[in-house]
């Protein structure tokens, strides 16, 4: 393997005299917070901190009386030097994040891309399987986009500024009916303004964070063959490192959306242009806008089918040309539609909708085609290698997809349906949205249905569990004066931790009934006319009445739905409370790279893993000391990400102590390729040792469960909570039901703690200033020692 530069490494240590050879024997404590974040002083225990390494966005820090620990290795004898390192700023910790949460249709598509089925063999079928989920990302985009261009152009533009009596109850629009900007040609390119300001805002938002995500490179090692098997891809070289990908995937979806504008632009003069006795110079405009958008529209699929992530090399190579010429040469023909719409046509005035219904119809039939296909192969992908565990039997990925698609549709519908009854007043005045948007908001109401059905199964669920629970609370603590209400207490929160396995089932009943209501509603709106009871009107009176009442119901449902989104997104903005919740949120949501879709939030890990992975690297280099990483929660996650990037010689002196972690129950069964049973035995393996504390009480955290003897090995068994049912001696005051917090609270967790630390080799030399570094040969490798007994 390649070393790591000396430069780099010493920036990397601490400013402090450099540690001798005693500190050798030191031992380190590297703590990973979990989601939500905390403060160093917090994770350390003591108000005075210092920081390490880092700066104001993730560092690594510790008590001020540890700060020069290695240079004093017999003052921490016996216990080893804790040391924090806080991300949460990553996700939470700036309050303009919270507009982050408009960007939750294109996160969630994301995430399908990771979930796929593991699957060893097969490469055509998972590159067909990533294909297919960039291209739902794709939909999003021009959805979104669309969205924006009805709005803008076709409600503002088009209907409201061509009636005079919207004008009139709009006094900001008039100058649009009066004067130089009456034309519809000229209306249309002004307000094209809109969207094509939401395309940039896209690209800025994206390309603002690249310096500070994408940016920051892994340990440099040796490259993998590209079709060499693993059990997960996260020990690839190149896996957190995915700057070539969301540069193309940018360009595309960036020049996507200016095309979108350019049509919702163009076809309106298009379509004036091609009527009979029109002018023949413009006609011949109109064939060549049309071969342009086409040619363009065909550049972009071209770029998003072309290329995936490549994991098994650092790939830093850009495509300076394409990522300029793709997004400019679509403004520039964005720029071309502006000027032939707005080009003087005296007869032509604006009437009925923008010629752009299709548009939607056409966006949903695709969604649920590319949909249906991503889950025929994702269930290929599964019956090569079956996983019991997987969710929804290797189903996650395009259920997610569906929902990432449910949750586009609403908001677009939502701000469409909402603007429309803004503007129409009294109504009657405008022919307001496209009839589909009206259609899917009619589905709203039996999704509701359902949804609520699920939850009084889920109640009623809880409830019974709460009762065989509550024997199981009285056994655990026998002896003690029985308190009813606090053992229904205790056994109530252990039911309702068990709602998290449920999960799957929850997801997989929604995204099918999505799916189905998704095709009536495409269904109803091509039969239909200009409103939905047009289609069961001649049919049955009830029937029709039934479909109005539904539209009417999920109309104020879709739009009350989009201003409390956007409500949420203001609160946050303002309170801080409300901004930790959404940044829970992308603590989980956006710990994956950007893979689908690069308008996505930024991935925290391709900044944190490599953090962890240099200061574990750099200190064992400079000290060879014991080292305990140490995750609770996502803190996990991320533990065992750094772990699997860190050089084998690195990775057999760290020890791996998990608490309250989703690793097996939330990641191994949503994203099994990569978190699956294989690769969790994998990791057990490599590393020098792994202890992981759960709770029955705990509805994240869960054991890690690995097949045959590794599960003893790993599992400590259920930590009771709480810690005591009653008063005792120890306990003198009521003992907290701890749940998912507060982990190194319990005894449990220094002793097993104490048992990795003496598991750990400790006759590991410390290495000489002359070591070529942390990715130099093992003295170990190949014939490693017997390792001795599990704790």
């Amino acid at each position: 393997m390649e070393r790591i530069e000396d430069e780099t490494a010493a920036a990397e240590r601490p400013a402090r005299p450099g540690p001798g050879p005693e500190a050798a024997g030191t031992a380190l404590e590297l703590l990973v917070h979990g989601v939500g974040g905390t403060t160093p002083q917090e994770m350390l225990d003591d108000p005075r901190t210092v920081r390490i390494t880092g700066d104001e966005t993730a560092a690594v820090y510790r008590r001020a009386d540890d700060a020069d620990a290695e240079s004093r290795p017999g003052d921490h004898r016996g216990r080893p030097v804790p040391e924090a390192y806080v991300w949460c700023n990553l996700t939470s910790g700036n309050a303009s994040r919270a507009l982050w949460l408009l960007l939750l249709p294109f996160m969630v598509v994301n995430l399908a891309h990771w979930m796929r089925p593991d699957a060893r063999r097969g490469t055509r079928t998972v590159r067909l399987y990533g294909l297919l989920v960039r291209l739902v990302g794709l939909t999003l985009t021009v959805l979104l986009v669309a969205a924006a261009c009805e709005v803008a152009l076709d409600l503002a533009a088009w209907q409201c500024a061509g009636t005079r009596a919207c004008t009139e109850d709009h006094t900001w629009l008039r100058f649009l009916s009066d004067g130089w900007w009456s034309p519809p040609g000229r209306r249309l390119a002004l307000a094209a303004l809109v969207p094509a300001a939401l395309t940039g805002l896209l690209w800025y938002l994206s390309h603002r964070t690249w310096n500070d995500y994408e940016s920051q490179q892994p340990l440099t090692r040796r490259s993998e063959p590209e079709e060499e098997p693993g059990p997960t891809g996260l020990a690839r070289p190149g896996f957190w490192y995915g700057r070539r990908l969301v540069a193309r995937l940018r360009a595309a979806h960036t020049a996507a959306g200016f095309l979108t504008v350019a049509a919702a632009v163009g076809s309106a003069a298009v379509r004036e242009d091609r009527r009979p006795g029109g002018p023949a110079v413009l006609g011949t405009l109109a064939w060549a806008f049309d071969a342009a958008l086409v040619t363009g529209a065909l550049v972009v699929l071209w770029v998003v089918c072309r290329r995936g992530r490549s994991e098994n090399r650092l790939d830093d190579q850009l495509d300076e040309t394409l990522v300029r010429v793709l997004p400019g040469g679509a403004l520039a023909l964005l720029g071309l539609a502006v000027v032939y719409a707005g080009w003087p046509r005296p007869d032509w005035t604006s009437h009925g909708r923008l010629p752009g219904d299709a548009t939607f119809g056409a966006l949903v039939l695709v969604q649920g085609l590319l949909v249906v296909a991503l889950a025929a192969v994702a269930h290929l992908l599964h019956r090569r290698r079956p996983d019991r565990r997987a969710a929804l039997r290797g189903l996650a990925g395009p259920a997610v997809a569906m929902l990432a698609c449910a949750l586009g549709g609403v908001m677009s519908g939502g701000v469409a349906q909402r603007v429309a009854d803004w503007l129409d007043g009294t109504g009657g005045t405008l022919d307001g949205p496209p009839v589909l948007l009206t259609w899917q908001a009619s589905m709203i109401p039996p999704l509701l249905a359902v949804v609520l059905v699920l939850c009084g199964w889920l109640v009623r669920r809880t409830v019974r569990l709460r009762a065989a629970e509550t024997a199981a609370v009285e056994r655990e603590y026998p002896g003690e004066p029985k308190d009813a209400r606090r053992t229904r207490r205790i056994a109530g929160v252990r039911a309702m931790a068990t709602l998290t396995d449920l999960a799957p089932l929850i997801i997989g009943v929604v995204s099918a009934v999505t799916l189905l209501l998704g095709a009536v509603a495409l269904v109803g709106a091509s039969v239909s006319g200009d409103e939905p009871a047009d289609a069961a009107g001649g049919t049955h009176g009830f029937v029709a009445g039934a479909v109005e009442t539904s539209q009417a119901i999920g109309s104020w449902l879709i739009g009350f739905g989009f201003l409390l989104f956007v409500t949420w997104g203001r609160r946050a903005y303002r309170d801080p409370s409300a901004r930790r919740t959404i940044g829970i949120l992308w603590d989980v949501g956006t710990f994956w790279p950007r893979a689908a879709h690069p308008f996505a939030p930024p991935c925290y890990a391709e900044r944190a893993v490599p953090d962890l992975t240099w200061r574990m690297a750099t200190w064992t280099r400079a000290t060879g000391g014991r080292l305990v990483l140490s995750g609770h929660s996502q803190g996990s996650v991320l533990a065992a990400a750094a772990a699997w990037q860190l050089p084998p010689p690195v990775r057999r002196r760290v020890a791996l102590l998990t608490y309250g972690s989703p690793l097996e129950r939330l990641y191994g069964r949503w994203f099994p390729a990569h978190f699956g049973r294989a690769a969790l035995a994998s990791l057990h393996e490599e590393i020098d040792c792994w202890r992981n504390l759960y709770r029955e009480t705990d509805p994240i955290g869960g054991p890690v469960g690995l097949p045959g003897d590794c599960a003893p090995r790993v599992d400590r068994g259920a930590l009771k909570d709480p810690l005591a049912y009653g008063r005792t001696q120890e306990h003198p005051l009521p003992a907290p039901i701890l749940g998912h917090s507060d982990y190194r609270a319990d005894p449990a967790f220094a002793e097993e703690r104490e048992r990795l630390l003496a598991r750990l080799r400790p006759d590991v030399p410390g290495q000489r200033a002359t070591d070529p570094g942390p990715d130099a040969a093992d003295p170990h490798d190949g014939h490693a020692p017997a390792a001795p007994p599990a704790p």
